[in-house]
């Protein structure tokens, strides 16, 4: 039985890390939002590791926190150990990594979508979309609530029609043994979206008192700690160590022995995991020749004696798991408090998605996170931002926001998801971004910012405090072109002992930081006129002048992208009619529909020549509108 239970402008379905920031989004933008969730005690779950950034993840954190989003001040709110990574090489891919309290993250977000205005959170299993006319139209829950809404955001994580496998054993649930839905497959399958089948898995957790720590590795944090949000003053201090142990030769021989055994080998699972995060069983047949494997032993929170065993993921059965661990140095008498297990789920063929997140099928319809074929929290939360800003933005009746793979390695990871799919898992690396020396973890500020507080998200307050930031940094880059250090012992013996040649003659400041083995902090003694300036601005005025050369080059190939960008393509454009295209292009074309030529010289199969006949066929089109009008 059915009853209208009350009209929303957004529905969004899922509190995980994407529903989270969908739903802030929407609510924050001034669109009443109802958040869904199949039990009120997995908000901000970490059924994975607690662990918020990493390589390229640190940036998307940054760039969420940049634009508005939440992630980063409560991974700054509830960290227990914070380390830079990547730190011995250059400032691309310095990458942030938090280690958080499960728990304390879970009740953090929590509140703060309870204290939200305009948004309510509401626990309950949504099994229908309805649409009508084409656009969505309201969403019913198993218990028959009808809820009218313009928009919704589909943020399911590894739930839907999720099935868990641990050896011989296989069950449908979703993670952590919550129950995973399948009506709401079934609808989507009806409405037209097509779906995949992708598979993750996660490690077995253990008793802290079942190690034996003075074995291993000791992995300590960063002091001091540098924090996620630009809002962040004082992060406090690291509260915990971490640990590494190392598989063995045993180890790796009982895991072949078994590998029958595994459902992943035996042809039990039918989903992609990800090839960039396998499980020890994919890493002992991949890279035999390895002698052993790193293992993570981190935290999962403050007032809990579980610990996460990073890198040794496995769908072995139970048994197997232990015989395995306990062959590891410290493990000898481990005891396992929840077992590893690999996980299959629903998720949409990302191509079927445009820029903004939205459905090709149906209007008003966006994905976000695990659901559009993504792993990892932070690829959520970045999408759920970008899906939960352009559903607001359309009931609003404002212009969408896509953000260019020059902009941000958000936009990098949209575009590659809609523009190339994904046959597996898809996870952000700094590889996979072609700018990465602009889009650094630390200016995401510079980079993003505006644009947050252009739409919304970004308060009068904050946008102040940014000014005068960039104010200074420009104002400290300006000086350190003027100002000549002269000659001295004291100077020349510090330039020798970097290992670079000591002055004959005054030098600029800017001439001298140039110099790979010379930094700014390290010149304040013999720079007497020097400002008091706060460690972010003095990050930025150094990396603005030592990489000024590499980064011209990279703005003007970035430029040349824009150019391409400008070049819209017509949405009614009909591929099949465009003489000289190739078939596999216009295949490609007509599936993507990219919005512009940068996009479309981006399709897997789209070639260079296919590209000159669009620009061909651009101008020909843009001849035949002039006529039109003379």
């Amino acid at each position: 039985m059915e009853y209208q239970a009350g009209a929303y402008g957004a529905a969004v379905i899922g509190a995980g890390h994407a529903g989270i920031e969908a739903a802030l989004a929407c609510a924050r933008l001034g669109v009443p939002t109802v958040l869904f969730t199949l039990n009120l005690d997995a908000v901000a779950n970490m059924p994975c590791n607690p662990s918020i950034g990493g390589t390229a993840k640190g940036h998307l954190v940054r760039e969420i926190d940049a634009l508005g989003g939440e992630m980063g001040r409560a991974a700054d709110a509830t960290f227990l150990q914070s380390r830079m990574l990547n730190r011995g090489k250059g400032p691309a891919v310095h990458s942030l990594r938090m280690q958080c309290d499960r728990r304390a993250y879970h009740a953090r977000m929590k509140h703060v979508l309870e204290t939200t205005p305009l948004l309510d959170l509401k626990q309950a299993e949504v099994v229908e979309i309805r649409v009508r006319k084409g656009a969505v139209s309201a969403v019913v829950t198993r218990l028959g609530a009808v809820f009218t809404v313009r928009a919704v955001v589909i943020a399911t994580g590894t739930y839907l029609r999720g099935r868990v496998h641990i050896g011989e054993v296989s069950y449908e649930s979703g993670p952590d043994g919550m129950f995973g839905p399948s009506l709401l497959s079934d609808n989507l399958q009806k409405l037209g979206l097509p779906l995949l089948r992708f598979k993750t898995g996660t490690p077995a957790r253990v008793k802290r008192a079942s190690i034996d720590f003075s074995t291993l590795e000791v992995q300590t944090g960063d002091n001091p700690v540098i924090p996620f949000s630009f809002e962040t003053e004082n992060p406090g201090e690291n509260t915990a160590v971490c640990h590494i142990a190392y598989t063995n030769a045993e180890t790796h021989h009982i895991i072949r022995e078994n590998l029958h055994r595994s459902p992943l080998y035996a042809g039990r699972i039918e989903g992609v995991g990800p090839r960039y995060c396998p499980s020890i069983e994919d890493k002992v047949v991949r890279f035999a020749d390895k002698e052993r494997h790193q293992i993570f032993i981190e935290p999962l929170g403050k007032d809990t004696e579980e610990l996460y065993l990073g890198g040794i993921s496995s769908s072995l059965p139970e048994e197997v798991q232990m015989q395995f661990l306990r062959t590891i140095k410290g493990f000898d008498h481990i005891r396992m408090m929840r077992t590893a297990y690999a996980i299959e789920y629903d998720c949409i063929d990302p191509l079927a998605l445009t820029p903004m997140l939205e459905t090709k099928a149906v209007q008003g319809l966006y994905g976000a996170g695990q659901f559009n074929g993504t792993s990892g929290y932070e690829e959520a939360a970045a999408q759920g931002l970008m899906a939960g800003i352009n559903a607001a933005l359309q009931i609003k009746g404002e212009v969408p926001l896509v953000l260019s793979r020059a902009q941000a390695y958000i936009g990098t990871l949209i575009d590659d998801l809609v523009t190339k799919g994904t046959n597996e898992p898809y996870r952000m690396m700094t590889s996979r971004a072609e700018y990465r020396l602009v889009l650094r973890q630390d200016n995401a500020d510079m980079r993003l910012t505006p644009i947050g507080y252009r739409i919304g998200l970004i308060s009068d307050e904050r946008f102040v405090r940014f000014k005068e930031k960039q104010r200074q940094i420009q104002t400290e880059r300006q000086r350190t072109e003027k100002i000549i250090l002269p000659p001295s012992a004291k100077l020349n013996a510090y330039l020798e002992q970097v290992g670079t040649t000591p002055l004959t003659t005054g030098a600029k400041l800017a001439d001298l930081l140039r110099r790979p083995q010379v930094h700014y902090d390290a010149l304040a003694p013999f720079d007497l006129g020097r400002p008091v300036l706060p460690e972010a601005v003095r990050e930025q005025v150094e990396i603005s002048v030592k990489y000024e050369g590499y980064i011209k080059r990279e703005n003007a190939a970035i430029e040349q992208m824009h150019r391409l960008e400008q070049r819209v393509l017509p949405p009614d454009i009909d591929y099949r009619a465009v003489s000289g295209l190739r078939l596999e292009a216009m295949s490609k074309l007509e599936a993507v529909r990219p919005i512009n030529i940068a996009q479309a010289s981006r399709i897997s199969g789209v070639s260079p020549a296919d590209i000159s006949v669009l620009l061909i066929y651009l101008e020909q089109r843009r001849g035949a509108d002039a006529d039109c009008f003379t």
